[in-house]
This record gives structure tokens, sequence and C-alpha cells, in this order.
């Protein structure tokens, strides 16, 4: 007992001596901010370059002059590209885009409704198949079939590769340990990079365009299929394994018969997040000529159209639902058809029967007439004459909102802004970017060693000294500022609304459905209302981000809630124990682990979300890289922004980690 008191007396200690020497790095950074401020930052003007810019922009060109003789390029990226490019071009002729000498795509609009509808149907039942047919209906009327259509196909060529190559994968990971060590660290690496950086390299090797959009789609989304595939392999039952080979089952046999089938619920989960990550990629694809809605979105947001980018930011809002709603549906389906009786399989075979002769019908229509091949804008019952351009009206109230809000309620907005921008952006962004090169990163690896230890320290060090060497220091300084002052909000709100539902599972079954819809739109989605709200600001990507990072975090904060052991709540409650006081010192205290990982998803999203912000006047890194795909150039630039971004992910995520290990090992964290 003795030995336990001293023990925790010593890890209470080390916690008062890690605030007091952060607080002292803090002090002492300041003042050494006031003494050298603006000296030895190395700040870059936008059009300015470095020698390492200058350096890749020189790569550049010599891929782009070798590219028509080198074999390397002959024989295997533009193979790939090729082949990539065919397969993408095959989905749009069908779906998008007039083919074969048609002025009509092969599938109309009414073909594709249909397809829609039976899948929807015979993967996951009557309501999801109502829903597909209003959702992809709906596209229709907002005037942006053929937008969709686009970005539909280069999802579906995404996700189809990613999971030829996902579920191999992640079988293969989940039987042998051996690979799983060897994919897991490449799987971390791939979903800490933030979505923008995936693009300038892939560009050098696959030039603009579909081919170069469907990869980066599919590294995006390729993570997610390949976790949750052999997360389903390693959890099936060990009884129902040694049943089998008590039976005389080969491996061949036990894999088919019993492994797949009985993670075949998991695996499909894999699908629905494999797809939503393909979604949110193929519209920031967009950057790099990627046709289809997020052409629109872009257009629509630099040209401060905030109500086009509303409506095509809708669309895709819709897109996400169905495909999320409907593999959602459809992964606990899965052990529901599985153990139906022969009577419901017959009557599910005759209606799915029929269906199939609907949809053929469709598709003989909508290769026949006009009317059904390209969605009408206006239908005519009888001597009546209905328009059916929903986009048009969606468009003009939308913009009228947003006039409204700038008129009446800029005092508001204003305000608020002004509030962050002075109380937080702005002090912290200048002893970021103002102080000395030297003194900012010293500062930063003193925090990292009290909070995350020695190892974390070197990490940092590395993706500083990286850092430096591609020659935007400043930038990433004024990107990380933006990155930690929408943390620290999502955390506020991640604590405030996560304790909530953590103590209240009512409260939690009301706001989780909204936070997990929340998680299925793209990251462009956030931007279109706060744009209206703020203007095009850097305020607009953090509260963007802010938007785009709590739902995760709140989840994370709520679930460590709810895992605080009962007979501790009861103790608590039994020694009188307020209600705030129950929250202070025995819940958050306890949830530690909880709260330190919740920081550091949320710093992920945020970062990934801030980048995207240069679009909307964020600057800084997301600007860089937004520019070294407009301009020939700043190419070099943009892609040392790319690399700079990725060493910001990897050093905040590191510290993080560590930070959560470290809270983890502590006695009651959870």
């Amino acid at each position: 007992m003795a030995t336990a008191t001293v023990a925790t007396g010593g890890r209470g200690l080390r916690r008062v001596r890690t605030r007091w020497l952060v607080a002292g790095v803090i002090v002492a950074w300041i003042v050494l901010w006031a003494v050298l401020r603006n000296r030895f930052t190395l700040a870059l003007e936008p059009a300015q370059l470095t020698t390492v810019h200058g350096w890749l922009n020189d790569l550049r060109s010599t891929v782009d002059a070798s590219r028509a003789t080198s074999p390397v390029f002959a024989y295997f990226f533009d193979a790939i590209r090729a082949a990539i490019d065919a397969f993408v071009s095959l989905l749009q002729d069908l779906l998008a885009r007039p083919a074969y000498g048609r002025p009509v795509p092969v599938i109309g609009w009414l073909g594709v409704v249909a397809i829609a509808t039976w899948l929807a149907y015979a993967l996951a039942g009557v309501r999801m198949a109502i829903l597909a047919a209003v959702g992809f209906t709906f596209l229709g009327l907002q005037g942006l079939w053929e937008d969709s259509m686009y970005t539909l196909s280069l999802t579906i060529a995404a996700v189809v590769l990613a999971l030829l190559i996902g579920i191999p994968l992640g079988v293969l990971a989940g039987l042998r340990k051996g690979i799983e060590r060897v994919v897991t660290p490449v799987l971390d690496f791939m979903q800490t990079m933030p979505t923008f950086v995936y693009l300038a390299p892939l560009t050098l090797f696959f030039l603009i365009g579909p081919a170069a959009a469907t990869i980066a789609t599919l590294i995006y989304a390729l993570p997610p299929v390949i976790r949750i595939t052999a997360h389903g392999i390693r959890t099936v039952s060990p009884a129902a394994l040694e049943a089998t080979t008590s039976l005389g089952a080969t491996r061949w046999q036990k894999l088919l018969k019993v492994q797949l089938p009985l993670a075949g619920q998991t695996i499909v989960v894999g699908v629905n997040q494999t797809m939503m990550a393909a979604l949110s990629m193929a519209t920031i694809a967009a950057l790099i000529a990627a046709p289809g809605l997020g052409q629109t979105v872009i257009n629509a947001l630099q040209a401060l159209d905030v109500g086009t980018a509303f409506n095509a930011g809708l669309a895709i809002v819709v897109i996400a639902i169905v495909l999320d709603r409907v593999t959602t549906a459809a992964s606990r389906r899965t052990e529901r058809v599985r153990r139906a009786d022969a009577s419901h399989l017959r009557r599910r075979r005759v209606i799915l029967g029929v269906g199939a002769a609907a949809v053929i019908w469709a598709i003989w229509q909508s290769r026949t007439y006009l009317w059904s091949a390209r969605f009408p804008s206006e239908v005519d019952v009888g001597p009546v004459r209905f328009s059916l351009d929903l986009g048009t009206g969606i468009v003009n109230v939308t913009t009228a909102v947003v006039t409204w809000i700038q008129e009446n309620l800029a005092g508001v907005t204003t305000a608020v802004k002004d509030a962050v921008t002075y109380a937080l952006l702005n002090p912290l962004q200048a002893l970021l970017g103002g102080s000395p090169w030297f003194v900012t990163a010293l500062a930063i690896l003193a925090i990292a060693f009290a909070l995350a230890g020695i190892r974390a320290v070197i990490v940092a060090a590395g993706c500083l000294a990286l850092i430096l060497v591609t020659g935007l220091w400043g930038d990433s300084m004024v990107t990380l500022a933006a990155s930690l002052v929408a943390t620290v909000i999502v955390m506020l709100f991640g604590v405030v609304v996560g304790v909530a539902m953590g103590r209240s599972a009512r409260l939690d079954q009301v706001v989780r459905p909204v936070l997990d819809a929340l998680q299925t739109m793209p990251a462009f989605v956030y931007l279109v209302p706060f744009l209206g709200l703020f203007g095009a600001t850097r305020f607009t990507a953090i509260v963007a981000a802010v938007a785009y990072a709590a739902p995760v975090s709140i989840k994370l904060v709520a679930d460590g809630i709810r895992g605080v052991p009962a007979s501790v709540m009861e103790a608590a409650k039994s020694a009188g124990s307020t209600t705030w006081q129950t929250i202070t010192k025995v819940q958050l205290p306890m949830t530690r682990r909880a709260l330190t990982l919740a920081a550091n998803q949320g710093l992920i999203y945020v970062l990934s979300m801030v980048v995207v912000g240069g679009l909307v006047g964020a600057g800084a890194l997301g600007y860089d890289v937004v520019a070294g795909f407009s301009q020939l150039e700043l190419y070099g630039k943009g892609l040392a922004a790319g690399i700079a971004i990725v060493l910001l992910g990897i050093m905040l995520d590191r510290i993080t980690q560590r930070a959560a290990a470290r809270a983890s090992a502590r006695p009651g964290g959870v």
C-alpha cells in the first residue's frame, strides 16, 4: 500500500513537473520572441523560390523531357496510365458523356437510376432502394446529372481497384502477422498524409488527368479496406476454426468456407469506408483536372459564388448519403440474408428477377429515347408544362440567404471572426512565425520532450530539419498556428459535447447519427457555408476545419466518458460529489487517454482541412500547393509545400500518439 502511495505520488509529481516545464518553455520562448522578433524567420514571398524549389522544377522538366524516350515511362508509368485511363473512360462513356458516335452516354439517366435502385434493393432492402431512386433523381433535378456521373465514374473506378488490391492484401494481413507488421506502418503513413499532398507527386509521373486522379483516390481509399478486412479475418471465432480443422478442412477450404463468410459483415464495413474516402478524394482530385462536381465547387469557390458551390456541394452530400446508407445497411443485412428461410429467399429472387427485367427495360428506353437519356429540364403533363429545374432555385435561394446574412449579420460574424483572430490566431502566428527559426524549433522540441518523451523529440527534430530543407519554414509555421488554434476549438467542442453525450444515453442517440452524417461529407463541402458567412479568409478555413474535425473528437471523448467503470461513478456519488466535481475530478482525469487520442485525431483532420482552406484565402502551405497546380513556375514550391504538410502531420501525429501512450500507461486511464 505504501509502495502504491509512493508510486502515485511520484506520478503526480511528474505531471506537475511537466506542466511547469511546458510553462517555463513558453515563457522563455515569449521573452526571446520579444527580443529577436521578426529576425531569422525564413519567410518567403508568394512568388519567391529557393534552390530546392528550382531543383524540383528542373526535375519536372527533366521528367517531361525524358517521358517520350525513357523505357521506365514507356513500359511502366505510361502503361499504367493508359490502362487506368481506358477503365475510367469506359465508365464515363457508359454513364456520363456521349460515346461511340452517339449524342448521349451508353446508359442514360433512366437506366442509371434503375440500376442504382435495383442494386440498392439487392444489397440493402426496400428502404435503401427508395433512397437510391430519390437521391439519384434529385441529382438530375439539380441540373448536375452529367457532373454527378463524372464524379461517380471516378469513384467507382477507384473503389473497384481499391477492393481488388485491398481485400486480398487484408486477408493476407489477417492471416499472417508478419505481413501485418510490414503493411501497418505503410497504412499509417498513407492515412496520416493530408489529401492534397497525394496530387503533386502523381502528376509528375502520370500527368494531369483522370489516371492521376484515380490513382490519388485509390491511394487515399485503400487503407480502410485493408485494415478492416484484416480485422474481420482475425476476429473470426477460434471455435469455428477448430471445428473446421477437426473435420479435416484444408487451409484454402477454411478461408473460403469459414473465415470469409464469417468476416463478410466486417468486410462490407470496409467497403463502406473505402467508398466514402474515394468520394471525398474524387472531388478534391478536381485540382488535377478530374471532371465532375469537384470542378464545379472549385470554380464557384474561386469566384466566391456560394450559391453554385452550395448546389454542387449538396449533390456531393446526396451521393455520399446514398452510398453510405446503402453500404451500411448492406453490412447489417448480410447476416440476415444468410439466415433467411427458404420462402423468404424465393420471394426475394422473384422480386430481383422482376427488378432485373425493369432495369433492362429502363436501359433500352434510355438508349432509344432522348427524354430518358438526358435528364429533361421540363416535362409536359397534358397541356401543362412543369419545370424540373430545382438547381436554379437552390442557387438563387442560397445566394439570397448569403446576401441577407452579409447585410444583416455582418456585425456578428465579424465579431466572432475578430475575436478568434485577435485573441488566438494572431498571437500564436506571431510567436511561431515571428520568432527566429532556431528558437521556434528548440521550443517545439522542448515541449515535445515534456509531453511525449525522447522518441517523439527525435521524430520531431527530423521533421523540423526536413521542413527547413523545403525552404517553407515561414509558411509551415503559419499553417501550424492555424491548425493548433482550430484543434483547441475542436477540443473545446469535443469535451463539452462529448461529456454530455457520455453522461446521457438519450442525448447520444440523438447527436451520434448527426455526427455520423457529418463524417460522410467530403472536405470541400464544409468550406461552402462558412465562405458565405465569413468570406474568403483564413478564419473560414479554421471554422471549416473545426466542423470537419469535431465529430470524430466528440465521439472519442463520449466513448471515453462512457468507459469509466460504474463502480468508480458509484463511489464518487456515495462520497457526495456534485456533478461538476464528478466530471472534473473523476471522469475527465480517467479519460485522459481518450482525450489525448481525440486531440491526435482532431489535429490530423484539422491539418487536412486547413490545407484545403488554401482555396478560400487560408494562404500558407495550402495556397502554395494550389498555386503549384495552376502555375508551372511554382510547381516545385507546391511540391515542397506538400512535403512540408506531410512532415507537419507526422510530427504532430507522433507527439500526440506518444503523449496518448504515456497517458494510457498511467493507472486509471481510459
